[in-house]
């Protein structure tokens, strides 16, 4: 392969490499590409008794609304899972639901208050599901 071409190769290189961060994010007009995250926090405490929603809400308050002042949806939900003892655990649970930005703050943030949840409430996981999202307000 020639200079000449091997040079046209690496302009070009750097040009399609300069406009990647202008590349469509699939989202219509109107809509920012956010992340959304819903986290699972289990009620019952490993030691007896549950989360009560006194607790819950001085969490929230404590905890998550300094770390995402924007907003944020809670509902509460039911549900089941498999302990690391293989025991199925059918439990009350709070659905914590994020929209943010897809940045190293926000990832940060997520991962401290799961981190305080499970340390606070003695709790073995947190179920975390984190997708992408088309957002308009």
């Amino acid at each position: 392969m020639s200079l000449d071409r091997l040079a046209f190769i690496a302009v070009l290189a750097a040009m399609l490499a300069a406009c990647a961060p202008m590349r469509s994010t699939g989202c219509a007009s109107g809509e920012q590409a956010l992340v959304h995250d819903s986290l699972i926090f289990g009620t019952g405490k490993p030691r007896g008794g549950v989360v009560t929603s006194a607790e819950w809400a001085e969490f929230l308050k404590s905890t998550v609304t300094p770390r995402f002042p924007q907003g944020l949806t809670v509902s509460p939900a039911s549900g089941q899972w498999r302990g690391a003892d293989g025991a199925i655990v059918q439990e009350a649970s709070q659905l914590l639901q994020l929209v943010h930005p897809d940045d190293t703050a926000s990832e940060r943030a997520v991962q401290e208050l799961v981190a305080a949840y499970k340390a606070q409430f003695q709790q073995e996981a947190v179920l975390r599901v984190k997708a992408r999202a088309c957002v308009s307000f």
